[in-house]
């Protein structure tokens, strides 16, 4: 096992505290990728041999390190590969490292539904569902033939070979990308659809707003959810045009929260990021020539300079004004 997947357990006020914690692992390995808001992967191959210990023995000493210089607890899953430790962090839990044999992957995995993959979505794992392929043995065992015939053959090829165990996945060095984040929690876990959405336009509203007055625009939105269970999902999505324009936001995150299909699930929060910020005078934008989307622009710009004066809440969409509005007596 020499690749280490560690999720931090960051509260939203503390993400910026990332960076630090990425120079934690640095100590360790120079082969570090950042995956924010909270995690990272580490290559430690050659941090194996210089320090003479596996990486379940470092993780345990990373964890130590970063509980007495931060504060920080996490969450780490060890594997032969990238993809391997990001499935062994989902059975991690804070003090306990999950490791992924390198002699027993196959027997590992055998078991795992399906959406444990990662990069495999809830479309996907709804249509291998249908076909009784639920669980990563079962698509291991199936015909390539069949795989590629229900998701297309690239798609087909890849997921029976991570399946199998194969991963060719490798950790790539970067760096933690300027970003925004806003969060909304709810008071208690909430099932609501209705309140779902309208937590997501407030944070797309926001974003957009804080994007507008630092002039920039965005290339990315992630969508992180975090449940009852203290688990998450994190999906993210490229723009069509890097963009400030809060209208383009909340249709992005409307789109990823539809594509999760979650229906009764309990959520604690829903946060919004915004990545790959660029400077709003040296981003293009594509004239549509529609005068509904010029008026809307207009409007979004008055809101803006009214926000700037009297307050952030000063100006917001009229579903939000509705669900905040109090509720008026009835006649007996």
């Amino acid at each position: 096992m020499t690749i280490l997947c560690v999720r931090f357990q960051l509260p939203p006020v503390r993400e910026a505290a990332l960076p630090e914690l990425l120079g934690l692992l640095e100590e360790f390995t120079p082969v570090v990728e950042a995956l924010p808001p909270d995690g990272a992967l580490a290559d430690l191959r050659g941090a194996e041999r210089y320090f003479g210990r596996d990486a379940v023995e470092l993780a345990s000493v990373i964890r130590v390190r970063a509980l007495a210089r931060y504060g920080v607890d996490c969450a780490i899953g060890a594997g032969p590969g990238p993809m391997l430790a990001r499935v062994a962090l989902r059975h991690a839990r804070p003090g306990v490292t999950c490791a992924v044999p390198e002699d027993a992957v196959a027997d590992f995995l055998a078991g795992k539904p399906v959406a444990a993959l990662p990069g495999v979505g809830a479309a996907t794992a709804r249509t291998l569902d249908e076909y009784g392929l639920d669980t990563l043995g079962r698509v291991a065992a199936a015909p390539l033939s069949t795989l590629q015939r229900l998701i297309g053959a690239k798609a087909g090829r890849e997921l029976r070979e991570k399946a199998s165990g194969i991963d060719r996945g490798r950790v790539v060095p970067n760096a933690v990308s300027r970003s925004l984040v806003t969060e909304r929690a709810f008071g208690i876990d909430e099932l609501d659809p209705g309140r779902h959405r309208r937590a997501l336009l407030s944070a797309a509203e926001e974003i957009g707003s804080r994007l507008r007055a630092v002039e920039k625009v965005c290339r990315t939105l992630t969508l992180t959810v975090r449940y009852a269970d203290r688990s998450s999902t994190t999906r993210s999505r490229t723009l069509r045009e890097p963009t400030a324009h809060s209208a383009d936001l909340t249709r992005a995150a409307y789109g990823m929260y539809e594509a999760l299909g979650l229906q009764r699930a309990r959520v604690r929060a829903l946060a919004l990021r915004a990545e790959g910020l660029t400077s709003a005078e040296q981003a293009s934008h594509q004239l549509t020539f529609d005068p509904v989307d010029e008026k809307v622009r207009r409007v979004e710009e008055v809101a803006d300079r009214v926000r700037a004066k009297f307050g952030p809440r000063a100006v917001v969409p009229g579903t939000l004004a509705l669900a905040c509005a109090p509720s008026r007596p009835t006649a007996a």
